[in-house]
């Protein structure tokens, strides 16, 4: 008997999904534990196995198309078994595009992520379409070629009108789609001198970019933690350079590489040891005050943000945390991350030194009540035994949840760490 395969949740806050890549075609054998396919989330690309054995009969969802949760995404079952019924009661019961895409584009504009949620209830002001495959041409389809254009037929036909080459139209419709307002809006480029490209002089132009999935939920989450959880800030410079003494004697003398964000990660871990307030959650009923120490490291990405974790950092050495970070960064770059790197965070860190960005404030991240934002090494004046001299400083800035820690709770737990930066022979004890 033919089963379907739905679009699984692959992570908590994941709602919908892109499929990355195919393992099987049609028409190919599939065993229970074979990868099927793997599936892009909001924070990560995921290898997806099989729960069944047989043929795969039908692919509902191509590569590069976005899903909802629970929706179609393949049939498994005997080769040559006449699935249509259950084709047909799948599609029916899954969530379905607007067929009035094309005909209500301000609708299209208007229509919230929402609404891309497994099986939502229609609003009164649009009326259920009858259950019936889509038409394929309505749909994106992906090759691998790079010379096809992904656009619906309303576009192409106003696009041929008006002779516009839709492969200078940046598509704003599911999957980069090229849809009818995009060639409402469209405004052509005049290539100036050296091959660059700069707009007619007194035209607006803009370009409306697809949200992603990781977007999404970045914005989800930050503005719940920002509207929520009352921030307050505490900053405090440090003097950096008996840190950079330490790291160039450990690389010279033992040729051991760490860095600063390194002794950042090992300072806090221990001084979060020594101060479990500052090492909780707000749950809503209780305040949890975590033992263990688990840092999130804030990764910018393509798309946005990641956060992997160091698990139990206070236990390891700086060695070893660079290792892990330089691992997990990769993944999260490559979207390699699974579930188990990126969850379980008590504290993170967001360094942005190496950007050149000498000071910042960070939104907490939940389920944590503190953010560490870090900023770059300044060489500066300082006063030193009653003298002027050149001086190494760095800021960083405790973002904290007043729900949980205090004004001097905070502060404590800040100069505990700037102890550990400042007398780094600690670190490695």
């Amino acid at each position: 008997m033919a089963e379907v395969v739905y679009m699984p949740k692959l992570s908590d806050t994941m709602t919908e999904g892109v499929v990355a890549e195919w393992n099987k075609k049609v028409g190919d054998a599939v065993s229970e534990g074979d990868v099927l396919a793997e599936i892009e989330t909001d924070k990560a690309t995921m290898e997806f196995e099989s729960f069944y054995d047989g043929v795969l009969l039908h692919i509902g969802v191509e590569k590069g198309q976005t899903a909802p949760v629970n929706s179609l995404l393949a049939i498994i079952g005997e080769k040559g078994e006449d699935i249509e019924k259950v084709l047909a009661e799948a599609k029916s019961a899954a969530p379905e595009e607007s067929a009035e895409e094309e005909k209500e584009p301000a609708k299209e504009e208007a229509k919230p992520a929402s609404t891309l949620a497994p099986k939502p209830k229609p609003e009164a002001s649009q009326p259920k379409p009858t259950p019936a495959p889509a038409p394929a041409a309505s749909k994106p389809s992906v090759t691998e070629g790079n010379d096809r254009v992904f656009a619906s037929p309303l576009a192409k036909k106003m696009a041929e009108e008006k002779g516009i080459d839709l492969t200078n139209v940046v598509g704003t419709g599911e999957n980069g789609r090229i849809v009818k307002r995009d060639i409402d809006h469209y405004v052509p480029y005049i290539p100036a001198v050296g091959g660059s490209r700069k707009p007619h002089v007194g035209v607006e132009t803009f370009t409306d970019e697809p949200i992603s999935q990781m977007r999404k939920t970045i914005a989800k989450r930050l503005s719940e933690s920002k509207f929520t959880a009352p921030h307050f800030y505490l900053t405090i410079e440090l003097d950096m350079d008996r840190a950079i003494d330490l790291r160039t004697s450990l690389k010279e003398q033992a040729d051991i590489k760490i860095s600063f964000n390194d002794m950042v990660i090992k300072a806090c871990a221990l001084a979060l040891r020594e101060h479990p307030a500052v090492n909780s959650a707000w749950l809503g009923d209780v305040i949890r005050r975590n033992e263990h120490v688990h840092i999130g490291v804030a990764v910018a990405v393509d798309e946005g943000l990641l956060v992997p974790v160091i698990r139990f950092a206070d236990g390891k050495g700086m060695p070893e945390i660079g290792a892990e970070v330089r691992e997990l960064a990769t993944k999260a770059k490559n979207k390699k991350l699974q579930p188990s790197e990126w969850e379980g965070n008590t504290f993170t860190i967001s360094n942005l030194g190496m950007f050149g960005i000498e000071e910042f404030t960070a939104i907490v991240n939940p389920p944590d009540s503190c953010i560490m934002a870090v900023g770059g090494i300044r060489q500066v004046p300082v006063v030193k035994n009653g003298e002027i001299v050149p001086g190494n400083v760095m800021k960083v800035t405790l973002s904290c949840d007043h729900r949980v820690v205090d004004g001097a709770t905070g502060a404590e737990f800040l100069n505990t760490f700037k102890n550990y930066m400042e007398n780094p022979v600690l670190l490695v004890l």
